[in-house]
């Protein structure tokens, strides 16, 4: 049990990088500088944005914290846990107001019904 709550934190880590990332992305500062040329000027613009970089500092955590999830669990039982951030990340795009529409609320409940299989085998 200890193993899954590492594992769902490892989730979360990496699901509010997404959040964190869109953020950033949506910038106007942002959307300027990609408007441009891709060079030095516009990685900076981009890498140097709070929500961007933060983004991916939870990445960084999310992955050290997977560490401790493959050190104790079979990798093809731990990484359809995966499937648990599709869950997260459609109910929190829900919650802030993203279009859920019923063909991805119903490929998210075969993710998990797939979730529930590997975790029980």
């Amino acid at each position: 049990m200890k193993t899954l709550i590492v594992a769902i934190l490892s989730i979360v880590f990496a699901v509010s990088a997404q959040f964190a990332l869109k953020k950033g992305m949506s910038s106007s500062e942002i959307k300027a500088a990609l408007t441009e040329p891709f060079g030095i000027h516009s990685a900076i613009t981009v890498f140097s944005d709070r929500f961007v970089f933060g983004g991916f500092v939870l990445y960084t955590l999310a992955a050290l914290v997977w560490l401790k999830v493959i050190s104790t669990w079979d990798v093809s039982k731990a990484y359809p846990l995966m499937g648990l951030g599709f869950v997260f990340t459609v109910i929190i795009g829900w919650m802030i107001g993203e279009q859920v529409t019923a063909v991805r609320a119903f490929g998210v409940m075969l993710i998990c019904a797939g979730v529930v299989l590997v975790g029980q085998s």
